[in-house]
């Protein structure tokens, strides 16, 4: 989770994120945005009071006119259905086993203008976000969280400031999906599970946002699914931090961007250090995009990096064309990568294609073919 700023990998074949303190461009937008707004939204007053239409499902607009409107009186199970328009609000959906669905992929837009801060924030257990498109918003496309507090929701993420989250005070939202989702040039990130658990990820499109296209954070255990989506020209594809258990990043095509795919361990937020993650059967290809935004910046051309991460899995994935390296596993301080396997995997055409960085000898690499290694003869180690 990075808020407002972002982090900086430690060096041109580091993924460690640290420091945090760069003010930038999405941060100032979202500061001005927020003054000029006081922190409110297009969002509609509670609908409460509306009648409720027959059935289980909420039609936008032939019952009611915003996906706010609907979303305020739809019940517990209801599906809210909307048809394809643009749609120019942020939609908050508190309430449990809620089914936002547009009706075509391509032609439901939810639009921020680059004024509103996020596009759909999701705290009721069990709800899914499907098949619909949401772009332009100052801070994050949709957002999966158990954080209820409107102020630090509008701050652009999960958390507060630069303080771990207190997750007495804000268990993790406990179910979620999003499938078919289209986010794109959006400030932050474009589908982003933070404090958050038992979710799926699934068959999405991320582009152009200006941290990660796809974000799991602090989550423990997080029992959670990433598949068959694809990033693109992100400042980061597919980002990992302290997020431990039951985490599967599976089948993704990770293509184009700053830096691939990120696992991490930091101080920032709270549950280090990273644990047991599996990126298993992935194409990460070509990570080297110079006019893709730079908040990456420090952390260019890099396939998967692990920064102190620990037994994670790197199995069975396609990573090339990454002009730094292919697979690197680091420490930050104060977090010694230990326990990671990285095995069969097709690693070639890197600048190096596996580097380990570690001080930790309980890192093992086994069976990726070929490899440039570094340092040499790592596989033999």
């Amino acid at each position: 989770m990075q808020l407002l700023t972002t982090g900086q990998l430690t060096s041109n074949t580091s993924p460690v994120r640290e420091g945090h303190r760069r003010i930038t461009l999405p941060a100032l937008l979202l500061a001005a945005a927020l003054a000029l707004s006081g922190c409110s939204s297009t969002t509609a007053g509670s609908s409460s009071d509306a009648r409720h239409p027959d059935g289980t499902v909420v039609r936008v607009p032939q019952d009611f006119p915003t996906i706010q409107k609907a979303v305020d009186v739809a019940r517990d199970g209801d599906t809210v259905l909307v048809s394809p328009g643009t749609y120019r609000e942020s939609v908050r959906i508190a309430k449990p086993r809620i089914v936002l669905r547009g009706s075509d992929r391509n032609t439901v837009v939810l639009d921020g203008g680059v004024r509103l801060v996020n596009g759909i924030t999701v705290t009721g257990p069990g709800s899914v976000v499907e098949n619909l498109t949401v772009h332009g918003y100052l801070a994050n496309g949709v957002l999966f969280t158990g954080v209820t507090d409107e102020q630090l929701q509008q701050h652009g993420a999960g958390g507060s400031a630069y303080n771990p989250l207190d997750t007495t005070r804000f268990p993790a939202v406990e179910g979620f999906r999003a499938t078919r989702v289209t986010s794109y040039d959006n400030g932050l990130y474009g589908i982003y599970a933070f404090d958050a658990r038992s979710g799926i990820i699934e068959d999405s499109y991320a582009s152009g946002q200006a941290d990660s296209g796809i974000y799991v954070g602090q989550c423990k255990p997080c029992d959670t699914l990433v598949r068959g989506n694809t990033v693109e020209r992100n400042a980061v594809g597919i980002e990992l931090t302290n997020a431990s258990d039951g985490l599967h990043i599976l089948g993704n095509r990770v293509i184009g961007n700053r830096v691939g795919v990120t696992v991490n361990s930091n101080d920032l937020e709270s549950l280090a250090p990273q644990h047991g993650a599996v990126i298993a059967g992935n194409a990460v290809t070509d990570n080297n995009a110079a006019d893709t935004p730079e908040q990456a910046d420090g952390g260019y051309g890099i396939g998967i990096g692990i920064g102190g991460g620990t037994a994670n899995l790197v199995q069975r994935n396609l990573v090339q064309g990454n002009r730094a390296v292919g697979i690197i596993i680091t420490d930050p301080p104060g977090h010694p990568a230990s326990g990671n396997r990285v095995e069969g995997n097709r690693a070639q055409g890197n600048g190096v294609d596996l580097v380990l960085s570690s001080v930790d000898p309980g890192n093992c690499f086994t069976g990726n073919q070929p490899a440039v290694q570094s340092p040499d003869g790592l596989e033999s180690l």
